[in-house]
């Protein structure tokens, strides 16, 4: 791991562009050139809270080791926590995917056909996580969102393994939220307002809410391919889930999908884009 943070630090100390600018937590970046610059780093708001961070470490360890024993793909994913002057420095390094393959673009240029397969590759994928999961004694969330996913020859990659949805109560999530976010308005905001923060994460718990929220962005990304995708979804709800999830989601289908105006208010307010955080 000390040879994983040197190379760390030396990326750092080189930082490029930005990858996305969707950053709520931050900014992923891919080094030019040394031994990461096949790696995508994800640097996290520092602090002198080693407990909550030591704690952090092991829950996404144990998040990781969640996601792929419920069958999630992931590309190679390694926490660690940088001793900087004065603070510690939480940051993701991931093997960077072909940029041709994150879902995002592919399914904004597809043709209709094309991008509906797609989308029905990562529901299906979603919907196995929840079965996989669903005896699990744990509080566990899972946020599928179309950036979040990439699509291959072999099926979908997910690659959003922060925070991690493991573990924390409610309310410890919504500290979480706040304690990250690189932003100040939204730290300011959500000590004013904190139930308002702690709902953002209500969907990343909801397994119909997962389905639903990949149905809503396929929309915004399609308006003109609306009827068409909501024709899919509501095949695949009838036909591929069951119990409160199917029923959840066809309740929500009887009309077009929106994002919740908290999250869309936020990232205009943030000028946060919507491409693949990655």
């Amino acid at each position: 791991m000390s040879e994983l943070a040197g190379a760390v630090r030396a990326a750092l100390a080189e930082r490029g562009e930005p990858v996305s600018k969707l950053g709520y937590f931050c900014a992923p970046f891919r080094p030019a050139d040394g031994p990461l610059k096949d790696s995508v780093i994800k640097t996290y708001r520092g602090g002198r809270d080693p407990e909550l961070l030591e704690l952090l470490s092991r829950r996404h360890d144990a998040y990781v080791d969640c996601l792929t024993k419920a069958g999630v793909r992931l590309p190679k994913t390694q926490f660690l926590i940088l001793h900087q002057t004065g603070y510690l420095q939480p940051v993701i390094v991931q093997d960077a995917l072909p940029e041709d393959s994150l879902l995002r673009p592919q399914i904004e240029t597809a043709e209709i056909d094309e991008a509906l397969r797609l989308l029905d590759k990562a529901a299906t994928s979603i919907a196995f996580f929840w079965l996989a999961v669903s005896n699990r004694p744990e509080r566990i969330g899972y946020h599928p969102s179309i950036r979040n996913f990439a699509v291959d020859d072999d099926g979908p990659i997910f690659f959003d393994t922060f925070p991690p949805l493991i573990g924390y109560s409610r309310y410890e999530m919504g500290q979480l939220l706040l304690r990250f976010s690189e932003s100040g308005l939204i730290r300011g905001f959500g000590r004013l307002l904190p139930e308002q923060i702690r709902a953002i994460q209500d969907e990343w718990y909801s397994p119909s809410g997962t389905i639903i929220g990949l149905v809503g962005s396929a929309i915004r990304l399609r308006p003109d391919d609306r009827d068409a995708i909501l024709d899919w979804a509501r095949n695949f709800a009838a036909s591929r889930l069951t119990g409160d999830m199917r029923h959840e989601v066809e309740a929500h289908l009887a009309r077009p999908p929106r994002l919740p105006a908290l999250w869309t208010g936020m990232r205009s307010l943030l000028g946060l884009e919507g491409k693949p955080n990655v």
